[in-house]
């Protein structure tokens, strides 16, 4: 199957060493990253340990360090570093005369059963703990 290439945005919209979110209609965001040799990269927004926003991490080479636990997830592949275990759904990146496209069956179904980012507390305020 070709896949139908959408246009998220031009690579300088992305900060070096840093990334851009994607929101969908269902399922958590896709993080769009760019490094220090503008290479452009596509995860889901959710580190495989806890969850934690990726998009919100560092960017070092080919990979990022989630901000919640410092774990080092693969730009290329979503794979944890050793001895971290796990990985994060990755998406197909193409850039055209500098625009950032992503494959749009992808962002339609990559990730949307796994659960969404939970911040702070798992209680409501005021409720028993």
């Amino acid at each position: 199957m070709t896949p139908t290439w959408t246009p998220i945005c031009r690579v300088e919209d992305i900060p070096v060493l840093g990334a851009r979110r994607v929101t969908r209609a269902q399922g958590a965001a896709v993080a769009v990253f760019r490094n220090d040799q503008n290479e452009v990269f596509a995860l889901l927004d959710r580190c495989p340990h806890k969850g934690g926003p990726l998009s919100q991490g560092i960017v070092f080479g080919r990979q990022v360090a989630c901000p919640l636990h410092n774990w080092t997830i693969g730009l290329a592949d979503g794979h944890a570093q050793a001895p971290d275990e796990g990985c994060t759904p990755r998406f197909a990146v193409q850039v055209i005369d500098g625009v950032v496209h992503l494959d749009a069956d992808e962002l339609a179904r990559l990730g949307t059963d796994l659960p969404l980012p939970v911040a702070g507390p798992a209680r409501r305020c005021g409720t028993p703990a």
